[in-house]
Formats: C-alpha cells, structure tokens, sequence
C-alpha cells in the first residue's frame, strides 16, 4: 500500500569542497521526482489504486465501488477519464470515471464504459487514510472538473453518492438528480450531476 512521504523533496545545496559522498538510486530519484503531480492514472497504478479504495470504502460501508479487475478495465479502456494526485510519486488520492451515453445512470454504468460518451461516470473519489481531512479531495475534484472541460465531446459529469456525501458535491457545483435507480447491498444512493461547460480555468490559488 503506498505510504505518505513526509519531507521536502529537495536536496540541500553543497559545497564542490565538501567531501564527495555515494549517492543511493533511491535518493537519486527521489531527487528527480516532483513534489506534487496531477496526471491521467494507469493500469500500471491499478494496485495502488485498488489497495487506497479498499482501506478507504470497506472500513465504512464494507463494499468497493469497484473491485481489482474493473479498475484495471477501466484504467485500460479510458485512461483520460481518471486523475491521480502523486506526492513524490507516491499515489494519494485519485477519481476514475468511465463515459456513459444515457440520461440517468443504471445498474450497468456500474462496469461499463461507453466510448465517445456525452457523460463521464464519477465510480470513486478517494483519499489515502495518512491525507485525509487536508482538504485534498476538494482539490483533487475540482481539478478533475476543470479537466473535463478539455476533454472533446463531454458535457456532463454523474456519481452517485450516500446522504451524507451530497453536501459535499452540492458544494463543489453539483445539482441533486433524486433518488439513484441503483443499489448496492440494500444501500441507497442520490444521483449527482455536474455541467461541464465553458474552458478551463488557467489556475487556482490551491496551495497545490
């Protein structure tokens, strides 16, 4: 499971008459990776993604919203559709989405993904246990949100969320659709929906 790094990234300056010492790979690449990077998830990243959502949903509702096989399903059909925050290449929170052609979402937009789709499927937002209450899902949400709006074609985002979560996505521009048609485990669920329109932002003043 990937581990917070705690730490500055950077190397300290020193002098050319200091005594010139080893340096590990490890440290050599620590060195080179950058403090913080948004970028589209991979199937290479499934396991980090799977081992983040298990600890993440199982501990509170005792269900994933998807399971190992399906991540790597969709971070190989529509790997645009995701984004992962990496913190000195460590994985700390990511969403994944998969595209979806119909006006409400159903019980099958749960494992598929429609190619060249008006709408984006949000399946999971999460965090791992040592970044949460740092204010990261926000940030990583609006930027996954401001990235749509250059993805070609898209003009919509749908999830589906518990009652306690809909605060959060009404807060971050999302409009309540009603009661969701899918359950899962006797849960029940409100679907969300999200208009992407216009250009994105050039920035944001996030601390990121």
């Amino acid at each position: 499971m990937a581990q917070q790094v705690s730490g500055s990234p950077f190397l300290k300056p020193f002098s050319l008459r200091a005594a010139v010492r080893v340096v590990s790979p490890l440290q050599q690449r620590r060195h080179t990776l950058p403090a913080s990077e948004f970028r589209n998830l991979t199937p290479q990243d499934a396991i980090s993604v799977f081992e983040i959502e298990r600890e993440a949903f199982v501990s509170v509702s005792g269900e994933c919203p998807l399971i190992l096989d399906e991540v790597l399903n969709f971070l190989s059909q529509c790997p645009e559709l995701s984004l992962g925050w990496f913190e000195e290449g460590q994985l700390v929170a990511f969403i994944i989405g998969s595209g979806w052609d119909k006006e409400r979402l159903s019980q099958e937009a749960m494992t598929h993904h429609v190619p060249n789709s008006p709408s984006v499927h949000i399946h999971v937002l999460s965090v791992h246990r040592h970044c949460r209450q740092q204010g990261k899902g926000s940030i990583l949400l609006w930027r996954y949100l401001q990235y749509l709006r250059c993805v070609p074609g898209l003009r919509r985002a749908l999830l589906i969320c518990e009652d306690f979560l809909v605060p959060f996505y009404l807060k971050a521009g999302f409009k309540e659709k009603g009661p969701s048609a899918i359950s899962v485990s006797n849960m029940q669920f409100h679907e969300m929906e999200y208009t992407v329109g216009g250009q994105a932002y050039a920035r944001r003043n996030s601390g990121c």
